[in-house]
């Protein structure tokens, strides 16, 4: 499919500047065919002709995105923003230059998403095929992309030490990519998506291979005698010496007293008429 407009002027230059301004891309990347070459006029009053140029290019999946985001950028107040296109496989970069534009990236991206989401699917319209857009402003996917790889790496490494999952915050397709890319270079670590858009978001854990830090699968035994092997040995205690039997006295009753000094058994002790006839529950000799 292409695109084209005609210009005349009074020389081919200005024909051509006219038909870069009409097509709204650079002189550089449209192809021109010079229909009429311009004429004097004779003796500056009879006959003479202007300039006629042909300019047209090739709408590409790219060129359709990078109109759409202009217009909508336009009703959005940013003037003429400058858009460069950089062919990729499958795909092209359309990066936005210009003063002001912070406010198109939004919150962690997402209006730049939503307006490459939309220049997308513009594009994909052009020939009924997959055709990636990535749009990009200020180098703002390079630097997401770092920040991205270092926390990916630094999450990992903590499901490694701790064997728990880690569940990180809802990313769009292209942000969970460069996760999975960047956890499989952990050894130990393994990641996967779940949940669905706009919510899905990746859980970064231990693999099967990691045991770890993994509180269901640690080896308790192997870890109890690690333990013990680093403890020092105890002294064996010394054995006690046998003690000697005690001698054990003859338990001598009270009732039945002791002799005396001078060898005589004193008197039994005597009850009286009350103790003898009293109930008594037990009874204790004095």
């Amino acid at each position: 499919m292409l695109r084209e407009v005609i210009r005349e002027a009074e020389t081919i230059e200005e024909a051509k500047s006219q038909a870069a301004a009409a097509l709204g891309l650079p002189a550089e990347e449209l192809q021109f065919e010079i229909l009429q070459v311009p004429q004097k006029k004779t003796l500056g009053l009879f006959g003479g002709s202007l300039a006629q140029v042909r300019a047209f290019y090739e709408v590409t999946p790219a060129h359709s995105a990078a109109e759409y985001l202009k217009e909508v950028l336009g009703k959005m107040g940013v003037a003429a923003p400058e858009i460069s296109i950089r062919e990729e496989n499958d795909g092209c970069v359309l990066k936005l230059e210009g003063e002001d534009l912070g406010f198109i990236i939004g919150r962690r991206g997402e209006t730049l998403d939503a307006l490459q989401y939309r220049a997308g699917l513009v594009a994909n319209r052009v020939d009924n095929t997959y055709y990636r857009v990535t749009l990009d402003i200020g180098n703002y996917r390079e630097k997401r992309e770092q920040s991205l790889n270092g926390l990916a790496r630094k999450i990992a490494g903590q499901a490694v030490r701790t064997g728990r999952k880690i569940y990180l915050e809802p990313m769009n397709p292209y942000e969970r990519r460069i996760i999975h890319t960047a956890v499989q270079e952990i050894k130990g670590a393994t990641s996967w998506s779940v949940g669905s858009d706009p919510n899905r978001h990746v859980i970064i854990g231990p693999s099967d291979d990691n045991t770890a830090g993994r509180p269901g699968r640690r080896n308790k035994s192997s870890k109890k005698a690690a333990q013990n092997s680093e403890r020092p040995e105890r002294p064996e205690r010394p054995e006690r010496p046998e003690r000697p039997e005690r001698t054990i006295r003859e338990f001598v009753p009270r009732s039945n007293p002791l002799p005396t000094a001078d060898g005589s058994t004193p008197p039994s002790k005597t009850l009286s008429e009350k103790e003898a006839s009293s109930t008594l529950y037990g009874r204790i000799d004095l």
